[in-house]
C-alpha cells in the first residue's frame, strides 16, 4: 500500500552527528485513469488531489471541451484511481499522444496553434511580480509538508484566486483551469505564477486560461520564449523578491515604459541570437 498524504513515513537520516531514526512525509504519486464515455483515454501521473479539476481542465487545455456545458457527468471513483466523464456528444479519442516535457512524463495533443493571440493590453507593476511571487510561496501548503512538488496560480494584481500543487507542471495548470471552469470568479488581467521551468507546453496552457504574463520562479525555454513573443504575452523567469528578467514584451510594465537607463551588460552581438523578436 503506497503512503498517503497524512501518513508519515519512517527514515534514517545519516549526518556528522551519525544516524539517526525520523519520521518524515513524502509527497504521494499515484497513477490516475481518465475514461471519456465510457472508454479508457489516458493514465495521468500525478498528485491525487483535486482530481476532478485536474481531468476537467486537462480536456479545457487540450480545446476537447470549451465549456464545462460540454460535461453531462463526472465522477471519481472511490479509491481515486479513475475519473469518468460523460461529454454531452461522443466523441472519437486520439490516437497520437505527444510527450511533454513534464518531469512526470505527462501527455498532449495540443497543436501549437490552439492558443490564439493575446491582445496588447493590460499592464501591471514590478511590485506585482514580487507581491505574487512572495503569496505563491507562502501558499505552497504540500510543499512544506513534504517538499518535491510544484504549485500554480492565478494572480488578479492583489491576491492568488486559484491555486494548484502537484508532481508535474502541467498538471498544476490542468487544474487551475478546471478550478475556473468549476468555479468561475471574474478576473481581469490575469498573471499566472509557477515554481516550475516554463516549457512552450506551460505557456500555451497558460494562455488558453487568458494569462497576458507568466511568472516563474525559475527558468524558460527557448521554444516557450519564442511562443511567448508570437502570442503577446509577458514572459518573466527567476522571480525573487528584489528582482525578475523579462523575455518577452517588457512594455506591460508600467515601469518599463518611463524613462530610465537601460544598462546593456551583453557581449554578443544581436543578430546571433537563435530567438527571434
Amino acid at each position: 500500500m503506497r503512503p498517503s498524504l497524512d501518513e508519515p513515513i519512517r527514515i534514517y537520516r545519516y549526518s556528522a552527528r551519525g544516524w539517526e531514526a525520523q519520521e518524515t512525509r513524502v509527497i504521494e504519486e499515484a497513477n490516475v485513469s481518465l475514461t471519456i464515455n465510457g472508454e479508457l483515454w489516458l493514465i495521468f501521473t500525478c498528485t491525487p488531489t483535486h482530481l476532478e479539476e485536474l481531468c476537467v481542465g486537462f480536456l479545457f487545455n487540450e480545446g476537447i471541451i470549451q465549456s464545462i456545458a460540454e460535461i453531462q457527468a463526472i465522477t471519481v471513483c472511490d479509491n481515486r484511481t479513475n475519473v469518468d466523464i460523460w461529454l454531452d456528444r461522443s466523441i472519437k479519442k486520439p490516437t497520437q499522444w505527444r510527450r511533454t516535457s513534464g518531469c512526470t512524463g505527462g501527455v498532449s495533443m495540443v497543436k501549437p496553434d490552439l492558443a490564439a493571440r493575446v491582445a496588447l493590453n493590460g499592464g501591471f507593476y514590478g511590485k506585482q511580480v514580487w507581491e505574487g511571487m512572495t503569496q505563491l510561496l507562502e501558499a505552497q501548503t504540500l510543499y512544506r509538508r513534504t517538499r518535491g512538488i510544484h504549485c500554480s496560480a492565478i494572480f488578479d494584481g492583489d491576491h492568488l484566486s486559484y491555486i494548484a500543487e502537484d508532481i508535474g507542471r502541467h498538471n498544476t495548470l490542468d487544474k487551475l483551469a478546471g478550478m475556473i471552469l468549476l468555479a468561475p470568479m471574474i478576473s481581469q488581467s490575469i498573471l499566472v505564477f509557477t515554481t516550475g521551468r516554463v516549457s512552450s507546453e506551460m505557456l500555451q496552457k497558460s494562455v488558453r486560461l487568458g494569462a497576458i504574463a507568466v511568472i516563474s520562479r525559475t527558468s524558460p525555454t527557448t521554444l516557450s520564449i519564442q511562443m511567448a513573443r508570437r502570442l503577446g504575452v509577458t514572459l518573466i523567469g527567476y522571480a525573487r523578491r528584489d528582482q525578475f528578467q523579462v523575455y518577452s514584451h517588457p512594455e506591460r510594465l508600467a515601469e518599463f515604459a518611463q524613462p530610465f537607463p537601460i544598462h546593456d551588460l551583453t557581449q554578443v552581438d544581436s543578430s546571433s541570437s537563435s530567438i527571434s523578436a
